[in-house]
């Protein structure tokens, strides 16, 4: 009995090396999950080597911490784009209203 469950077939995944770790990964684009586990693997070894522990799952939640505030560090930009515009708005749309009051 056949199965189309990608589990099931190793040629849908990616072996990728993390922390000294082998991972079987699936994903869409097998180059963009060797990329990724690339900068995971980059990433907590940076963490390694700036802290005092060896336990890896304490590397991986330190290095998973760093990622997120780098994204919410790039995010950043764009709210506060997004408030300004907003305040932006608000302020023409307050004008148009008092010159109607005016009138």
């Amino acid at each position: 009995m056949a199965s189309d469950d990608p589990r099931n077939n190793p040629a849908e995944y990616v072996t990728v090396e993390i922390y000294d770790q082998t991972y079987h990964l699936s994903g869409q684009n097998a180059d963009h999950v060797r990329m990724l586990a690339a900068q995971v693997d980059a990433k907590m070894r940076a963490v390694a080597e700036q802290g005092r522990t060896a336990d890896s799952l304490r590397v991986a939640v330190l290095a998973a911490l760093n990622f997120a505030d780098e994204l919410a560090q790039a995010s950043m930009p764009a709210v506060h784009e997004g408030q300004d515009r907003a305040a932006n708005l608000r302020g023409l749309l307050d004008e148009v209203l008092d010159q109607r009051q005016i009138s």
